[in-house]
């Protein structure tokens, strides 16, 4: 059965469940359709790309252990511990494998971060889902959230096209067909023609893609020790 057959199937099923329960049929479809969509990983180049600081070979690092523990793709609304708090690691969204590897490879708690400074600056963050206050359980899985506050911190670079502008360790995101927002972590694996490979899940759990110019760039970003000063974390 073609993907497309697949996608139409799994969007039949998604209109007959929402009759029931349209909530939790939006959050069926949606990871159905992710997990038909991704991508299938090339070979990677023989040679790793080096790591440019200790900075980005931590965040990589805890990033690229994810790969074999998160299996699955799952964005419902999750209630959470807060500050520290997390799915359990074998789903998660995309968001999560950026959020796992600043907590895991740096101590950073992007969950506690973000809550801070949305308080402090709720206007700045993008007014997109009709909240008019914080929620810990959500906002700091949401990418345009992310995409915000890296940039508050001067951790957001130029956009680019060429691949050498990518680092192992920098943080990307995109915009998917139908504006959904992505988010990853450029890896230290080349693809066999040099464009950096993204650690990220975009439906079929934590792995390594060649995605960095398969879809719309909307962000850059890369964590100095300025930036994670503003975000909490002290000097490495």
């Amino acid at each position: 059965m073609t993907g497309r057959v697949l996608i139409l199937l799994a969007v039949a099923l998604a209109v007959l469940a929402a009759l029931r329960d349209p909530w939790r049929a939006k959050v069926a479809g949606q990871a159905v359709i992710a997990r038909i969509a991704a991508p299938h990983p090339p070979a990677p180049a023989a040679t790793d790309l080096p790591v440019p600081s200790p900075i980005a070979g931590a965040i990589l690092a805890a990033a690229e252990r994810q790969i074999g523990v998160t299996l699955g793709y799952d964005p419902a609304y999750v209630a959470i511990a807060f500050p520290g708090g997390d799915v359990p690691a074998e789903t998660g969204v995309c968001s999560d494998v950026v959020i796992r590897a600043l907590r895991e490879g740096l101590g950073l708690d992007l969950q506690l971060a973000v809550n801070r400074d949305m308080k402090r600056a709720f206007a700045a963050y993008p007014a997109l889902w009709g909240l008019t206050r914080p929620d810990p359980n959500i906002d700091h899985r949401r990418v345009p959230n992310l995409e915000t506050i890296f940039t508050r911190v001067g951790a957001a670079l130029p956009l680019s096209s060429d691949p050498a502008s990518y680092q192992p360790g920098d943080i990307v995101s995109w915009r998917l067909p139908g504006n959904r927002p992505h988010i990853g972590v450029v890896s230290r694996s080349p693809a066999p023609d040099g464009t950096p490979m993204i650690v990220h899940n975009i439906g079929a759990g934590t792995r390594i893609d060649d995605i960095l110019f398969r879809f719309e760039i909307a962000g850059h970003y890369r964590l100095t020790d300025k930036a994670l000063a503003s975000l909490g974390l002290g000097a490495r």
